[in-house]
């Protein structure tokens, strides 16, 4: 059982580790850029790998994590993850040619697991209220993480070097390690608790994967390609860091909000209905991408988009946590993660071949393609 103080140290922690992160993925693509000696389409290609490599390969790790932890001590797994990625930071620091950049990444992805790990921790509360509160107050850490990490990375690396931004960031997450380490105690395994129910029907399980895929995809795609869409906005060489951090920021903060006002939408629409006019304005205002000729204007949409993609994943969640299935959660959330992997890739690749317009507009026509699959209702056994 976690006591106050605990439940305060896990929140805090997570959101040092959330916002080490994002500390550091904005500075990734121009790290890249500066430390390449190839052309710049197979620059483009290894950035999107480099950035998408430690998602994918948390796809199948993260699982085999969370099992692993959640039938021993999952505070002692936590803490070792985090100071392994520190670690891996530290190694991003010292890289000097992508491939070795693309090597730590990829260690990093082995390790990536910290978030699994926090759950499994807020879980062990026998009270189903506190799990939701403990669960909730998580995802927030997570969310405030992401909002203001791009920024501190953007100034960081802009006023003193990329390699020292991702130095910052592991020390940042072996704080993250020391808060678990000396503030939580953790419920022993046997109080643990796995709610029961019917299992979704495959097909519209199905249904769900594509959707998570698709949003996922959406938005997690733009930080790869940051250095090649901004200067066709008027942003300068010198400026492309910090305007690049303030798009991410803006991304994040809607990401925020939309995750915020899920429950106060839920209440609006039926859920179907809701999921497939959330995927449609996200679609449409993704395509709009390509309208803008300005900075501010291509800021503007982008947060626009985001806070309507935002909510889908928490409502497609809590669409499958009321078959009670922890396993079709787990490959839900891994949808999301492999989204996250796959969007950069697809964008740098797209890009390199063709103007960003073409990556806006096929990347809303995935949104778009999944809104009437969200209005299907799966056909009752015996029809």
């Amino acid at each position: 059982m976690l006591r106050v103080a605990g439940a305060r140290a896990l929140t805090v922690s997570m959101f040092l580790g959330s916002f080490a992160w994002a500390f550091a993925f904005l500075s990734l693509p121009f790290y890249v850029a500066a430390i390449s000696d190839r052309g710049p389409a197979a620059t483009l290609r290894w950035t999107g790998w480099i950035i998408g490599i430690s998602s994918l390969v948390t796809v199948v790790t993260g699982p085999a994590w969370g099992r692993v932890a959640a039938r021993r001590d999952p505070k002692r797994y936590y803490v070792r993850i985090q100071l392994l990625q520190g670690v891996g930071f530290v190694a991003m620091a010292v890289a000097r040619t992508v491939e070795q950049l693309f090597l730590a990444r990829l260690v990093l992805g082995v390790m990536g697991a910290a978030s699994t790990l926090a759950f499994i921790i807020a879980g062990r509360e026998k009270d189903p209220d506190e799990v939701r509160r403990q669960v909730a107050a998580v995802q927030l850490a997570m969310t405030l993480g992401q909002v203001l990490g791009p920024l501190g990375g953007a100034f960081t690396a802009a006023h003193f070097g990329f390699a020292t931004s991702f130095v910052v960031g592991g020390l940042i997450l072996l704080g993250s390690a020391a808060f678990v380490h000396w503030g939580v105690q953790v419920a022993p395994p046997g109080e643990s608790r796995e709610p029961v129910a019917p299992r979704a029907r495959p097909a519209e399980f199905g249904t769900m994967l594509l959707i998570v895929l698709a949003v996922s995809n959406q938005l997690f795609f733009l930080t790869a390609v940051l250095p090649q869409v901004l200067p066709p906005l008027g942003v300068t060489a010198e400026r492309v860091v910090v305007v690049g951090g303030l798009v991410v920021f803006a991304s994040a903060a809607a990401a925020g909000l939309g995750a915020l006002a899920t429950p106060r939408l839920a209440g609006l629409l039926p859920e179907r209905q809701l999921l497939a006019w959330l995927l449609a304005g996200s679609g449409l205002l993704m395509a709009g991408m390509a309208v803008p000729r300005d900075a501010w204007g291509y800021t503007l949409v982008r947060f626009l988009q985001v806070l309507c993609a935002a909510p889908i994943f928490p409502l497609v969640v809590a669409r499958t946590a009321q078959h009670g299935s922890g396993g079709a959660i787990g490959a839900i959330n891994s949808a999301r993660i492999g989204g996250s992997a796959l969007g950069p890739v697809l964008a740098t690749s797209v890009l390199a071949v063709a103007p960003p317009a073409a990556l806006y507009v096929g990347l809303g026509l995935m949104g778009l393609a999944c809104a009437p699959l969200a209005l299907r209702r799966p056909r009752r056994a015996g029809r």
